[in-house]
């Protein structure tokens, strides 16, 4: 094996790769457990396999570490990593934690961490890379870095600070808003809480709409008011609305005063829905068109890049106003429909007459029989009096009816996977894919 120091930070990202060059996975963090009289011990890693799983690699069964890329025997159990009472994840929990130095100098913070092969199959905690604390006047100014052995530094109480979380989110800058929300709901309430504090707005309000919510909650509770109504502003209306109905009444109206009025106001509305029916899991902004908009303009609005396949799947075509509640729904245009004809052809000649609106109060099982029934991505919702109040995509009735653990949930086939230490009969398996991220931006147009 490489006796190469390797430094932990650097590490985490880099290909999993069996002794053939097959690539299995990446690194997502080193496993480590503390000892009374020496440095941590690596006992192994937590790999990102395909299906957006984490299993445990056991440092037993790594061939090499180095050139950006680890190598293992190739056998590897699918089984979704647990962390046990005696483990810490070098990223996830020690990386930006406060050390003090033995030699009575100060506190620094640990920045990185290297681990160094000491035996066959055996790694250890080698040196700790920190940066005390700033001492000049200029405002973005860092503090000295030096490198230290395990045994010159102390761990203590942070006294109610929160740990930093920079590398961390560094390190996880690449995952979709989904996988991420499941390394968060991975770690110690603690540090879930400190990680997501750190998170800009718009990246805590994705990782929001993919958490159950119950954590998003307790999220939502460290934040202060005007910066939980900051959040609750990015996310999509359905899923603000949904973490909003299960806080406190007066913390509610709070936030909803703090809104900007307009995603204030589309969250009140759907609060005022059943949360089981058609209008309680509703999106209130789909794209929103005339009957004179041509085919070309109905396609510029759904390329855009940033819109979910689901709500771009079709436009909505309305009388004026054009904002929900509208005028009277006219009818739907799917996007290959428009495909079909020239860019100068008016929307309003070639209107899906087959697709019928349900209304607001149509119960879930009701809108999943047609949605099932007529393949489709989205269905519209109308009110009493034929407006158009939003849509119910394919994802939204997902959210209804899978399982309240399903983002943790193991299928059946991992029953049989033997536990983390393993014998050579276990190998790399196909897993079932994530349902991707339901965000959403918003896609109306005037």
């Amino acid at each position: 094996m490489s006796t190469t120091r390797i430094f932990v930070a650097r590490l985490a990202g880099c290909g999993v790769f069996d002794r053939s060059g097959d690539r299995l996975g990446r690194v997502r963090d080193v496993v480590v457990v503390y000892r009374r009289a020496a440095a941590p011990r690596v006992v192994g890693m937590v790999v990102e396999i395909p299906g957006r799983r984490r299993v445990f690699l056991s440092i037993g069964r790594i061939v090499s570490i180095g050139a950006g890329q680890v190598i293992t025997t190739g056998l590897i159990s699918v089984r979704r990593f647990e962390q046990r009472a005696s483990e810490v994840r070098v990223v996830a929990e020690l990386l930006g934690r406060r050390v003090a130095l033995t030699d009575g100098s100060g506190e620094s913070t640990v920045e990185d961490v290297a681990i160094e092969q000491v035996g066959p199959a055996e790694w250890e905690v080698g040196q700790v890379f920190v940066r005390r604390p700033r001492t000049g006047p200029a405002p973005f100014g860092r503090g000295a870095t030096a490198f230290v052995k395990w045994s010159d530094i102390r761990e203590q109480d942070s006294g109610g600070r929160s740990q930093s979380a920079a590398q961390l989110i560094q390190s996880t800058a690449d995952l979709p808003a989904a996988d991420l929300a499941s390394t968060l709901l991975d770690l110690p309430e603690q540090r879930m809480l400190e990680v997501a504090d750190e998170l800009t707005d718009q990246r805590l309000a994705d990782v929001l709409e993919e958490m159950p919510e119950e954590s998003g909650i307790k999220i939502l509770a460290r934040l202060g008011d005007d910066r939980a109504a900051d959040v609750l502003e990015e996310m999509q209306p359905d899923d603000a609305a949904d973490l909003i109905a299960k806080l406190p009444d007066e913390r509610s109206e709070t936030l909803l005063d703090l809104m900007e009025s307009e995603e204030a106001d589309d969250v009140r509305m759907l609060l005022a829905y059943d949360p089981d029916t058609a209008g309680g899991m509703m999106t209130p902004d789909p794209i929103i068109v005339s009957a004179d908009a041509t085919v070309a303009e109905g396609l510029a609005l759904i390329r855009r890049h940033e819109l979910a396949p689901a709500l771009g799947a079709a436009v909505c075509v309305t009388q004026p106003p054009y904002e929900p509640p509208t005028g009277r729904f006219l009818g739907i245009v799917h996007f290959q429909r428009m495909l079909r004809y020239p860019p100068h052809e008016k929307l309003g000649s070639i209107l899906d007459t087959q697709t019928e609106p349900v209304q607001a109060n149509t119960s879930v099982a009701e809108v999943s029989r047609i949605l099932a029934s007529y393949n489709l991505v989205q269905v519209p919702v109308v009110d009493e009096n034929h407006r158009l109040v939003g849509v119910v995509t394919v994802d939204d009735v997902l959210d209804r009816l899978l399982p309240d653990d399903w983002r943790s949930a193991d299928s059946e086939d991992d029953e049989a996977v033997m536990p983390r230490v393993t014998t050579d009969t276990s190998a790399i398996t196909t897993v079932p894919q994530r349902i991707p991220s339901r965000r959403s931006p918003r896609g109306r147009a005037r």
